[in-house]
């Protein structure tokens, strides 16, 4: 499952009419993958883009034994960056994140990774992303700030990364640091990416049933960035 490339997927099927809004404002879809399938809506915007959210399975919460105090080392930070009255938690979904809760967008700019201190101490812990957010942002109308580290996957930092944004709005939820809405949703709005000069928003839509997830969806807009050809050999008789 590439999140990425559904939500790129669905955007060319709309521009190229292949899949058609038909007067409607949604399009549903079921994407059809090798091991299982995933429900995929599109909904389309004011201003005629197609936003598309896919549904993911709520994360699950574990507890872990970490030297907080080293990892602020590796991040670049002091113990006191972090968010005191909020726990560090790894969250497993599709991957292995840890949350990190620091204080302030100031805090999450001064970040200095040691990418292989970062990558031993994921390894050492079953750890996949070490995922620092804050509630300070820079855009008004978002709800949080992410950096996510993913050295030990093979990405030093990610851009815009769905599973995480998961993770997050789930410890967001278990935590009351968000509400729902008169619709009984939880809307977040993250934004990530400022920091590597790859600026980009997730969406997460979270519909709760007695006080858990009944459903969450993540996803976002695509923006195409640059286009091409292939050219094929004819085939001979």
């Amino acid at each position: 499952m590439c999140g990425h490339g559904a939500i790129c997927l669905m955007t060319q099927l709309i521009e190229q009419g292949i899949l058609k809004w038909n007067g409607t404002e949604r399009i549903e879809v079921e994407l059809i993958m090798p091991t299982a399938t995933a429900a995929v809506e599109i909904y389309r915007r004011h201003d005629d883009r197609p936003l598309v959210m896919l549904d993911v399975n709520p994360p699950v919460f574990r507890k872990d034994n970490l030297d907080f105090e080293r990892l602020a080392g590796l991040l670049g930070l002091g113990i006191e960056d972090y968010r005191q009255e909020l726990p560090l938690e790894t969250v497993t979904g599709d991957f292995v994140h840890l949350v990190v809760p620091v204080r302030s967008l100031a805090a999450i700019r001064r970040i200095k990774p040691q990418f292989e201190g970062i990558i031993q101490f994921c390894l050492e812990h079953k750890l996949d992303t070490v995922a620092v957010f804050c509630t300070e942002v820079e855009r008004p109308g978002n709800t949080l700030h992410v950096r996510d580290f993913c050295p030990a996957v093979g990405v030093p930092e990610s851009a815009s990364a769905g599973t995480t944004n998961a993770a997050l709005t789930a410890y967001l939820i278990r935590h009351e640091i968000v509400r729902e809405n008169s619709d009984g949703q939880v809307v977040i709005e993250a934004e990530q990416g400022h920091e590597i000069s790859r600026p980009s928003s997730i969406r997460s839509v979270v519909s709760i049933d007695d006080g858990s997830i009944a459903r969450l969806q993540i996803g976002g807009v695509a923006t195409k960035v640059m286009e091409g050809r292939l050219y094929l050999p004819e085939l001979s008789d």
